[in-house]
């Protein structure tokens, strides 16, 4: 069992004395009390009419604070503009200026000698000060900033691809902020909206500047609690209990429940793969009106063309930084980074936003929308594009029968599985009717048997398609597996664009060639070979002109492995000490090291490594016959 810490005296102590400091007060308040009057002061004339006062002033203030705070908290929390840093300091100001200050900035602003003030009499005969609305405003203005800081905190812990991903479905701006942002930050909100009220209910000091003191008008509860100190205190004790009361049930209410951004809930139940129910239905086959090929001309940090037919699944690889996903973002049109000139079939949809190019995204974990069920999500894109909601509802269904994922349309998707949870990603993505498919290492979170069963799943869905897939991946199956090219990145540029077939034959990137398992050595052609970067040399059945840069590639499987030095024909031995072993499925994989070579990677069987006494620096020999090297000029 995990014990707590003790905490250390000279810490506890201070501490404690914090606590009884905080709570002597509170304490004072309840020892004062007169619990046996305490109902005759609370239900006196002046305290109702100052609690209904009350009650009027802090409901309109948080709805002020709700009307302006909540996209003044998103323009913080999104936009990038300048003077942002100012105006989040306008914000905290109220927060540290003293309230009578805040009253006195309020009267020379809004009175009747003010900067507003004289217009708003002149021109709509309202007058703010010594008026209901003049507390109303005093109350605003030192509450909203409590709402606009909680719910900055919070969208500034949602991530924006729940947003994208709505934007890429054909949700406008406002629809996303309405049916995706707000929605996903309500406990934020709800933090933000009652630390609100309850600080406009307590408003004291702004509104007695500004708006006075006057009974029936501006007279608040706490104003009546100044009041009742000079004339009755008990009765003063009464009320501020009441107000201590209302402050603390607030706290409480907001205690653990109400803060940050919503957590991902514990699922009750997750409900598992049932062949029963995975009956997977055939794609319609696209009619000719319904195909859309694809031309882009990315500049920016990405540089390239791309040109693909419809129907046509484009695997984007290369190593991290290459652009693979900054690719993505610039046919969504969603980075400055890179700049798409973008045509799908016979349009142009380079200047249309997000939500309007028909490019549907699904990044790597799906982003399905966790307020949503998966029937909802599914059907989110084409209630963004006006289809009624019984259609809509029927299409998403249809969608999520196909993909075998019909029987969770009621499930929200903290109650699916992750191979579920993809399917219902690529479902939505699909039912928005895309003209380009977007997916970003889609499986990659999945394990080997649900990866297995997802991909035969995307393969059989993607056949039916009349637009172009691109598939962002680091694994070398899925390349192979689901696509009709294979897109190589390096530095943002082309490297290789070919079928699987030849870059599995022929990479031209020491990536890929690791990616696919294989040895890969950059170096300079010799008369019989390669010279590596690495030192050495390697001999090579086809030798490319000598003087230029290339890529030798050497399988696993071919890389032979001894305890003492192979004699007969190999061209290529080297000495070497054995680095690491690993399993590799019913192989093991043999990393070895040599002085005279860079490293090599054999793949052999347990029992020949058990023959061989094989384990970590055991002194070992490595040939390759010249005929098992690939050499790729660079």
């Amino acid at each position: 069992m995990n014990r707590s810490p003790r905490a250390p005296i000279v810490l506890a102590l201070p501490a404690l004395l914090a606590v009884a400091f905080l709570l002597l007060p509170l304490a004072g308040i309840l020892a004062r009390t007169s619990w046996g009057e305490l109902g005759g002061h609370l239900t006196s004339e002046g305290t109702t009419q100052a609690l209904t006062l009350s009650l009027i002033v802090s409901g309109w203030a948080l709805g002020l604070s709700l009307v302006l705070g909540v996209p003044l908290a998103w323009l913080l929390a999104r936009v990038d503009f300048p003077g942002k840093v100012f105006v989040r300091s306008l914000v905290l100001l109220p927060m540290v200026l003293p309230p009578t200050v805040g009253g006195v900035a309020l009267l020379l602003g809004f009175g009747r000698r003010g900067l507003l003030g004289p217009w708003l009499e002149d021109w709509f005969g309202i007058t703010l000060p010594f008026h209901t609305s003049g507390a109303v405003l005093a109350a605003t203005f030192v509450a909203m900033p409590f709402l606009v800081i909680s719910l900055e905190g919070a969208l500034g812990g949602l991530r924006p691809r729940y947003e994208e991903t709505a934007a890429s479905l054909g949700a406008s701006p406002v629809r996303v902020f309405f049916t995706v942002t707000l929605p996903m930050v309500a406990p934020g909100l709800a933090a933000g909206a009652a630390l609100t009220w309850a600080r406009a209910l307590g408003e004291f000091g702004a509104t007695i500047t500004f708006a006075g003191n006057l009974p029936g008008t501006t007279q608040t509860l706490p104003l009546q609690v100044y009041l009742l100190l000079q004339d009755s205190p008990e009765a003063a004790t009464s009320v501020s209990l009441l107000l201590l009361v209302i402050a603390m049930a607030v706290l409480l209410a907001l205690r653990g429940r109400w803060t940050g951004t919503p957590r991902a809930r514990t699922p009750r139940e997750v409900v598992h793969d049932d062949p029963a129910h995975v009956r997977e239905q055939p794609l319609p086959q696209p009619s000719g009106s319904e195909l859309w090929p694809l031309h882009a001309e990315v500049t920016g940090f990405n540089e390239l063309t791309l040109d693909a037919e419809a129907g046509t699944t484009i695997a984007v690889v290369g190593p991290n930084g290459a652009g693979k996903t900054t690719l993505l973002r610039a046919l969504l049109g969603l980075t400055p980074r890179a700049h798409a000139r973008l045509r799908l079939g016979d349009t142009d949809v380079t200047a249309l936003p997000a939500h309007r190019r028909g490019v549907a995204w699904v990044p790597q974990d799906g982003a399905l929308f966790p307020h949503l069920s998966t029937l909802a999500n599914t059907a989110y894109g084409l209630r963004a594009r006006g289809v009624p909601r019984a259609e809509a509802r029927r299409s998403a269904q249809e969608w999520l029968d196909r993909l075998g994922v019909g029987h969770l349309a009621s499930r929200r998707p903290a109650q699916v599985s992750g191979g579920q949870a993809q399917r219902v990603a690529l479902a939505r993505a699909l039912a928005a009717r895309p003209r380009l498919l977007l997916l970003d290492e889609p499986l990659a979170a999945l394990d080997q048997t649900t990866r297995s069963q997802v991909r035969h799943t995307l393969r059989r869905h993607l056949e039916g398609f009349g637009g172009v897939c691109l598939i962002v991946t680091h694994d070398p199956v899925e390349a192979v597996a689901l696509a009709d090219r294979v897109l190589v990145l390096a530095e943002g540029r082309t490297l290789q664009d070919a079928p699987p077939a030849e870059v599995t034959r022929h990479p031209r990137s020491p990536w890929v060639a690791r990616m696919l398992g294989r040895n890969a050595w950059t170096g300079t052609t010799t008369a019989d070979g390669l010279a590596p970067a690495g030192g050495g040399h390697l001999v090579v059945a086809d030798p490319l002109p000598a003087g230029a840069p290339a890529l030798a590639v050497i399988a696993p499987e071919a890389v032979s492995v001894h305890r003492e030095k192979p004699t007969g024909s190999p061209r290529n031995v080297w000495p070497g000490t054995v680095r690491e072993i690993t399993s590799g499925g019913s192989r093991l994989r043999v990393l070895v090291g040599s002085e005279q070579a860079p490293d090599l990677v054999a793949e052999i069987t347990p029992q020949a490594a058990a023959e061989l006494s094989l384990a970590d620096g055991v002194a070992v020999w490595t040939s390759v016959k010249a005929t098992e090297v690939t050499l790729v000029a660079l």
